[in-house]
């Protein structure tokens, strides 16, 4: 049992996509804490595979841009986590149409597949988790990023579908909707960015992306993990068809 929250998700199979890195990569970390089976999905077969061994999970290499990898990613889970994406930045009219279908297929297509694959299962044992993670830009649009946040828009639709459905047999589905997270990707963009401007790398993070944000710093992975975990937990059947929002106060401006 996790001494955190006194979660306790022994018996338990958590599929986690997008695991190697980032936030895919504290969320493995999390539902390992609380005795889950986890089953760690990722394109990046070392680093996936490396993390999985570390913690005792289970790497799966697939890449969800091949909406077939995920048809059976979802068979035996109590708990899904669709976390995997990518981002590109362009105009609308310089958006290269491969680049957003293939966003598409990640974070729509293949969350829908992998869910549809985990349902059954969920029904019959009258138990089970729906989390997507999403972001602010699925509750808030954003220039140059109409993939991702047509994407992310979509996810939040699915998940309230979802919801719907699942509610007569024991299974929530939720969006978790974080600001700007310190990972990997974002630590570079920051730093090509301070290069780029001759500035500090922490004048860019104040003064560009947390420009509309309350809080001043960068959501860590660990707080999104740990609040996909507290949804897992008791008290929470209540709580589904939801879009919580972990993002330092931007979307309440």
């Amino acid at each position: 049992m996790s001494e955190r929250t006194g979660l306790d998700l022994n018996g338990k199979r958590v599929l986690v996509t997008g695991a190697a890195s980032g936030i895919g990569a504290a969320l493995t970390r999390r539902f390992v804490a609380a005795g889950a089976e986890v089953v760690a999905a990722d394109k990046a077969a070392d680093a996936v595979s490396a993390l999985a061994d570390e913690l005792g999970a289970t790497a799966r290499v697939v890449d969800l841009a091949d909406p077939g990898d995920a048809d059976d990613l979802g068979d035996g889970a109590d708990v899904v986590v669709n976390n995997a994406g990518f981002q590109h930045v362009a105009p609308v009219q310089e958006f290269p149409p491969e680049v957003f279908a293939a966003i598409l297929r990640v974070m729509v297509e293949s969350p829908f597949r992998i869910v549809r694959s985990a349902l059954p299962g969920m029904y019959q044992r009258g138990w089970g988790r729906i989390i997507n993670i999403s972001s602010v830009h699925g509750l808030r649009a954003s220039p140059f990023k109409s993939a991702y946040v047509t994407a992310k828009h979509a996810l939040e639709g699915l998940s309230k579908t979802i919801a719907l459905e699942g509610a007569p047999h024991g299974v929530t589905s939720n969006c978790l909707c974080p600001g700007f997270v310190r990972t990997p990707l974002v630590e570079r963009q920051v730093a090509e960015q301070a290069r780029l401007h001759r500035v500090p790398e922490a004048q860019v993070t104040e003064d560009v992306l947390l420009a509309r944000t309350p809080v001043k710093r960068l959501v860590e992975p660990e707080e999104v993990a740990e609040l996909a975990a507290w949804l897992c937990g008791p008290g929470t059947t209540s709580i589904t068809g939801a879009s919580l929002s972990v993002d330092g106060g931007w979307t309440a401006n």
